[in-house]
């Protein structure tokens, strides 16, 4: 699958939902299902490519500085954590997603994450991203054993960083981070 082609996708899902696609915290967040629609009219082979550009697209977020913002933003800089960070990341779009690849910092123009770190609520974590990708397929065949066995050959055949790629950062390190990442640093609560 094509990278305009699969982020296509994720922006018909935003918006089909319009004004309410950025914010994970609603209790009756529309986006997951409105994923799995879109999702789930695709060919069986096509969800399967989905979900291995799902793990090539969050590959790149997987980097020191983005794990830096994700502290910043939702104070916890653990693997899992970090994990959700990155499907959120991804479910803000296409234009967010790279902006933030390039310069985490730019995050602090986005207003769910300026209500986050004001603590005015709010959130962008999303934790199972693979699942919607996985629910997709379940509507759309019935099953998931053959979706199982196809993501894993996939994603085998991939080349994946093994740790984040940049300069590695310390979260008790607040100089360090507030070089990094000035804009973030000064709207977080978190280096207080």
């Amino acid at each position: 699958m094509e990278m305009d082609t699969w982020w296509r996708l994720v922006d018909t899902a935003r918006v089909a939902v319009g004004d309410r696609a950025d914010d994970r915290d609603d209790p009756d967040d529309p986006l997951p299902e409105a994923l799995v629609n879109v999702l789930s009219k695709l060919e069986p082979a096509e969800i399967v490519d989905f979900y291995a550009k799902y793990v090539e697209v969050s590959d790149l977020a997987y980097t020191y500085p983005l794990c830096m913002a994700a502290y910043l933003i939702e104070g916890s800089w653990s693997n899992d954590g970090f994990m959700d960070f990155r499907g959120g990341l991804i479910l803000l779009g296409r234009d967010t997603f790279s902006r933030a690849v390039k310069n985490p910092d730019s995050l602090a123009t986005v207003p769910t994450v300026v209500r986050m770190c004001r603590e005015e609520g709010g959130w962008i974590g999303y934790e199972s991203l693979s699942y919607l990708i996985e629910d997709a397929y379940q509507k759309s065949q019935g099953e998931t054993d053959s979706f199982g066995a196809a993501v894993e050959a996939a994603v085998k055949r991939m080349a994946r960083p093994g740790k984040p790629l940049g300069e590695e950062w310390d979260p008790e390190n607040a100089e360090q981070i507030r070089l990094c990442l000035p804009l973030l640093a000064a709207l977080s609560r978190v280096l207080d």
